[in-house]
């Protein structure tokens, strides 16, 4: 399965995210524009030394991704989306893209994906929002148990 970061804007989330990527040998696609540079620190010390291990692929644009993916199974995570991701059936080579930390996926990608939009659901409604790395997380591992890669 592959992990989409659209324009992701905290290092460290991504760098965890890479992490997660090394350990299930899922490629990582960053969708630019990025909201730090991928020398940043704080980007590397999260990733800790994995970094090597990483399937890392850069988009310099949601247009370039979609040129050399778009004609791919990818399915959209948002906390605006009504399906809970466990309804989502996945497949091999799935393309998991969650947007940047504090604005989401735009309205207009979630409009015209809509069929293909999950939520992760909120217990209490005190909590906006999970951590990006979190979210992924969760995500990646449903679809790898489906899988049976588990």
């Amino acid at each position: 399965m592959n992990v989409v970061l659209f324009e992701p804007e905290i290092p460290p989330n991504t760098g965890s995210v890479a992490r997660l990527c090394a350990a299930t040998r899922s490629p990582l696609h960053l969708v630019e524009p990025l909201g730090f540079q991928l020398d940043d620190k704080h980007l590397k010390r999260a990733g800790l030394d994995y970094w090597p291990h990483v399937d890392l692929r850069v988009h310099g644009s949601w247009k370039e991704f979609l040129q050399r993916h778009g004609e791919e199974r990818l399915h959209f995570f948002s906390k605006k989306a009504e399906l809970s991701y466990v309804s989502a059936r996945f497949e091999e080579n799935d393309f998991l893209v969650f947007g940047p930390e504090t604005r989401g996926l735009p309205e207009s990608l979630l409009d015209a994906n809509a069929k293909r939009c999950y939520v992760i659901p909120m217990m209490s409604p005190a909590v906006r929002s999970l951590n990006l790395a979190n979210a992924v997380s969760i995500v990646l591992y449903e679809g790898l148990r489906q899988l049976g890669r588990l």
